[in-house]
C-alpha cells in the first residue's frame, strides 16, 4: 500500500512504552512506510543527539508529508500533543490509541477531529492498527 505513516509516541515524556511502539511500527511496516521508525528504537535516549531545532524541522516536514498519523498516547507527552495539533492543522487523518483506564487529555477526547481507539491488550491494539491501515 505504501502509505506514509507518521507514528507518534512519547520520547522525552517517558519511554515506558518503547517496546510497544516498536511492535506497532513493525505491524505498520508490513504494508506501509513509517517515517518515524526511530520512536520505537529501544536504545533511543530521552535526550536525542540532534538539536531541538533540527528535530522540529524534521518532524514537521514528516507531518506535512505523511498520509496518516497513528499515535499511541497512553504515556502523556507534550511533544505528541503538539504533533497531533499540527497534523490537524494540515488536515492529516489522526488515529489515537490508548490503554483503557488511562487518563487521556480532554484536549484529545474533546476534539471530534481525532479518531480515538481505546484498547486493553496489546494484540487488540495491533489488530485495530491494521484495520485503520486497511481503510
Amino acid at each position: 500500500m505504501d502509505k506514509k505513516i507518521y507514528f507518534a509516541g512519547s520520547i522525552r515524556g517517558g519511554r515506558q512504552d518503547a517496546a510497544l511502539y516498536r511492535k506497532v511500527i513493525a505491524a505498520i511496516q508490513e504494508t506501509d512506510i513509517v517515517l518515524t521508525e526511530h520512536v520505537g528504537d529501544l536504545s533511543l535516549s530521552l535526550v536525542e543527539s540532534q538539536g531541538d531545532r533540527a528535530i522540529y524541522e524534521q518532524d514537521t516536514a514528516w507531518l506535512r508529508a505523511c498520509d496518516l498519523v497513528i499515535a499511541e498516547c497512553t504515556q502523556p507527552s507534550l511533544g505528541v500533543g503538539y504533533e497531533l495539533a499540527y497534523a490537524e492543522r494540515y488536515a492529516k487523518p489522526v488515529h489515537i490509541f490508548y490503554r483503557k483506564g488511562g487518563n487521556l487529555s480532554a484536549m484529545l477526547t474533546g476534539d471530534k477531529y481525532f479518531q480515538l481507539h481505546p484498547y486493553e491488550q496489546e494484540d487488540e491494539l495491533l489488530v485495530e492498527v491494521k484495520k485503520v491501515l486497511d481503510n
